[in-house]
């Protein structure tokens, strides 16, 4: 080992002073730790005392245990997000952007002015409560439950694992996982525990094996699953719930973020009787991604840290952006153009799953904004291929929970028009029967 030696006697001895050495800069991320058996009989311990040491880091997110790589000191995680752009001339289906157009001009919300907000003020707005309890409410049912704001659904997703878990506990996620889902596991430390998604969502069989492997946690996207457009279907809720509802420990999150324009019905997996749960209802696909809040409507001990953590931090989510909010959603202008969103946005993702249908690319009917188009080994080479004719698409892999690849290709839709669906699907469909096999 590079950059001085590990000295202590007691686990916590042995972990304070790597600590220090990378504090110092002795260590940086990547560097090898000694071997347990190695770094015991230097330090004249018993091996159990220099693998609870390395255990304590290791809970802490300091190093990491890689299999044939020993134990690392690990660096900041790699976390990818949406809105990438396109080189030159290419036409953008990979930024993963809700279409400008179809969102509200925010300039109608700002209206008269209103009175200071101070310390020691409601958390949430009146009206916007008034509106989440006429609204969302339904969707739980009569079971106990309250309204706390978070800036944004990954804000709301993070708040709510920290409240609940530590580090090193594993959390059930979708894969593909949506990107930022990938980035807060990593952040915070958590075990991201992959449950496969099939068109009708989450897989009762890839649940069932997460929650048997000790996931402490369950965060499932409703509906407009990103990357893949998955939906959960009445049917599969009743095999999702019937899982959960045997593990009542088990924190149930649901990240339901194209709630208002959505096509699809919106089915809880969430157990009636869940003790822990919460649904996540953002508005940044249908207001516009500036506009950072989301609703969590929650049961009450969840409510309450939640609180606690916002208040011991930023306080409230920002009362000038909680009017903006609700002054587009109490205007039937905002109906309008939603209803207006959620029809275009279905027949955009049909014009192009039709299109692709058309050149042999056969996928299930989806929900939102993406198309999850399965290509196996060839991501990579379709990725460039694409854009050598004119298309900027995401690849799969940066979805993939376990960091393998995902041999797939995610396509935006939300712009796309007929012609160009029709174009782009003529483009891959080319490609494909050219490099089949590859």
């Amino acid at each position: 080992m590079s950059g001085g030696p590990v000295r202590g006697t007691t686990a916590a001895e042995i972990a304070d002073s790597v600590r220090g050495l990378i504090a110092t800069g002795a260590l940086v991320a990547g560097s090898a730790l000694p071997p347990i058996r190695e770094l015991a009989a230097e330090l004249g311990v018993n091996r159990n005392t220099a693998a609870a040491a390395y255990a304590q880091l290791a809970a802490a997110g300091i190093v990491e245990t890689r299999r044939r790589g020993g134990t690392v000191v690990r660096g900041l995680p790699a976390v990818d997000g949406e809105g990438r752009g396109a080189a030159g001339e290419l036409v953008n289906l990979a930024d993963g952007n809700p279409d400008p157009t179809l969102l509200p001009d925010l300039r109608t919300a700002f209206g008269a002015g209103r009175p200071p907000v101070l310390y020691g003020s409601a958390p949430v707005d009146e009206s916007l409560a008034a509106w989440a309890e006429s609204e969302l409410a339904p969707d739980v049912g009569d079971v106990p439950h309250d309204l706390v704001l978070a800036h944004g659904a990954v804000d709301a997703v993070e708040r709510l694992l920290g409240a609940h878990l530590t580090r090193g506990d594993a959390v059930a996620v979708e894969d593909p996982c949506f990107l930022a889902g990938v980035g807060t596991m990593r952040l915070n430390g958590f075990r991201s525990t992959p449950v496969p998604v099939d068109a009708d969502g989450m897989t009762p069989d890839g649940l069932a094996r997460a929650l048997d492997a000790g996931a402490r946690a369950v965060v499932c996207t409703p509906r407009a699953h990103n990357p893949t457009g998955a939906a959960i279907t009445a049917g599969r809720t009743a095999e999702l719930r019937a899982l959960l509802s045997r593990r009542p420990e088990v924190l149930v999150v649901e990240d339901d973020h194209f709630s208002a324009i959505s096509a699809r019905a919106y089915h809880r997996i969430t157990p009636a009787d869940a003790p822990r749960w919460a649904l996540v209802r953002s508005v940044s696909k249908f207001l516009g991604p500036d506009l950072r809040l989301a609703f969590v409507l929650c049961d009450p001990g969840s409510a309450a840290r939640l609180s606690t953590r916002l208040s011991s931090s930023a306080g409230w989510v920002s009362h000038v952006l909680q009017h903006l909010v609700s002054a587009l959603l109490h205007d039937p202008g905002t109906a309008r153009l939603l209803r207006r969103a959620r029809d275009r946005y279905a027949q955009r993702l049909s014009s192009l799953t039709g299109a692709l249908a058309e050149q042999g690319v056969a996928l299930p009917a989806g929900d939102g904004l993406n198309a999850w188009i399965p290509v196996g080994r060839r991501e990579e080479r379709l990725v460039r291929e694409l854009a050598a004719r004119g298309w900027a698409v995401r690849g799969g892999s940066g979805f993939a929970v376990t960091g393998r690849g995902a041999g797939a290709l995610r396509v935006t839709s939300s712009t796309i028009t007929p012609r160009r669906a029709a174009e782009f699907a003529a483009d891959l469909g080319a490609l494909l029967r050219t490099t089949k096999g590859s």
